[in-house]
């Protein structure tokens, strides 16, 4: 084996060359920066859309650390890449997201909804003909630090629970919110509703034109929470249905065993032995909603555990779903498969946490952290865009076949590309290497997206 020789060229290269079709994707926003700078105006200085173009690129690299500019700090390309006009040092890119989130709040989720409604991915819709809106909070494990808004957390971390809203079953995330760790899932979710919900009914006229079925687990299980998504129901609008986990509360679930038990009526599936299940539906009535509402139900009783142990006394799981679905569509078990679907979100989850680093929120300010989830939600579908056009298809690198592709695999085969940047004849050239095998799946993404004005 011969040995290498390290040394530095005298030509710009970059391992970052993927960064070039997110600046594709954020030209697509450029009447929502232009606003940002008229309504936000800065003299003298970096605009706010540069400060909001600069964190984007960190986090389509996985990076939440505002000490990760200093990096790119004199990167031409960097910069051209993702049309940054003056790039902040990493004190100025803390500094204005410090003084600024609460002001660019009110922005973010425009340039959600531009960047999606401009692309008009394909959102997965079910089977059944409904696009999801799934809806849930998770935790995030911020222990051991003095953050604004740090508590303990449901999952028993210290951290926060924020609350996100995925259009489809492909992940495209229309909210991230960030909550207090303290804070109950069915609290505020209204004000979170009054934006994702509308914008939901816009992008699916705009693209899938189905109806929205809405899915929540049993935190969100509240009338009132089931009126404010039925008062979206309005003429000419994408119709929206919910399907919310039921929380039984105070039901005594042994009288109930032994009531069905004693029913004729009852029809018993054995799955296996010493494990037995029914399933039935309730009419529901709810104060302020005329459409015919039902409630299904499963009662499951186990003798037998799943590894064969005999039990003393037999256990009983009691569940619930809450649903606006007409009966002559769905039937019960239709929507209990439908509710387990929503489980899937719980992938995204993990996304933001791990493939966008963002488990530990770098500031210690809860509405600069608020804001940094925000973006993290536009990176996030600026990435899903990027895999959904390019890691499909001949050309795109050997991958085993899937309708999705995590973020991670789109940062490994899109973003961590080599290559070096060429100034020529008035022209930049981004080269690729020869040895590259998604450079024809880059090549084609780079040209549909400028061909399309992204």
């Amino acid at each position: 084996m011969r040995p290498f020789i390290v040394k530095q060229l005298d030509y710009d290269l970059t391992p970052v060359a993927g960064l070039a079709l997110v600046g594709h994707h954020l030209k697509r926003l450029a009447p929502v920066f232009r606003h940002i700078d008229t309504a936000l105006r800065v003299v003298g200085g970096v605009a706010n859309s540069d400060i909001l173009r600069s964190y984007v690129g960190l986090l389509v690299q996985g990076k939440s650390d505002f000490d990760a500019i200093e990096n790119f700090r004199g990167d031409a390309f960097f910069k051209q890449a993702l049309g940054i006009k003056l790039l902040p040092s990493s004190p100025t890119l803390r500094q204005r997201m410090d003084a600024r989130a609460g002001d660019l709040f009110d922005f973010m989720p425009p340039l959600i909804e531009t960047l999606l409604a401009g692309a008009r991915p394909d959102y997965g819709v079910l089977p059944c003909g409904w696009v999801a809106l799934d809806v849930d909070t998770f935790a995030m494990d911020n222990g051991g630090t003095a953050k604004d808004g740090v508590g303990r957390t449901y999952a028993g971390v210290d951290g926060y629970c924020p609350l996100a809203a995925y259009l489809g079953s492909h992940g495209f995330c229309l909210e991230l919110a960030l909550r207090p760790g303290v804070q109950h899932s069915a609290s505020e979710t209204q004000f979170n509703f009054e934006r994702v919900i509308p914008m939901a009914q816009r992008l699916s006229a705009a693209g899938p034109k189905a109806p929205i079925l809405a899915r929540l687990d049993s935190g969100f299980d509240s009338a009132a929470l089931m009126r404010v998504i039925e008062s979206y129901n309005h003429a000419g609008q994408p119709q929206v249905d919910w399907l919310i986990k039921w929380n039984p509360r105070t039901t005594h679930v042994v009288a109930l065993a032994e009531r069905l038990d004693a029913d004729a009526a009852t029809l018993w599936e054995h799955p296996r032995a010493g494990k037995r299940v029914t399933v039935w539906e309730e009419s529901l009535s709810i104060e302020g909603i005329e459409r015919p509402l039902r409630r299904v139900l499963r009662l499951t009783e186990r003798t037998i555990d799943a590894k064969g142990q005999l039990l003393i006394e037999p256990k009983l799981t009691l569940d619930g779903w809450s649903t606006s679905l007409e009966a002559r569509q769905f039937d019960a078990k239709a929507v209990i498969a439908l509710y387990a679907d929503h489980g899937t979100h719980e992938q995204f989850h993990s996304e933001f946490k791990t493939d966008l680093d963002l488990e530990r929120l770098p500031s210690g300010k809860f509405d600069t952290n608020y804001l940094v989830c925000e973006l993290a939600a536009l990176a996030m579908n600026i990435l899903r865009l990027m895999g959904q056009a390019g890691l499909h298809g001949p050309n795109a690198p050997v991958r085993h076949a899937a309708k999705r592709r995590r973020i991670k695999t789109v940062m490994q085969e899109l973003i961590y590309r080599a290559g070096r940047l060429i100034e020529h004849g008035r022209r930049v050239i981004l080269g690729l290497g020869a040895n590259d095998r998604a450079a024809s799946a880059f090549e084609r993404l780079h040209w549909q997206l400028a061909g399309t004005g992204g």
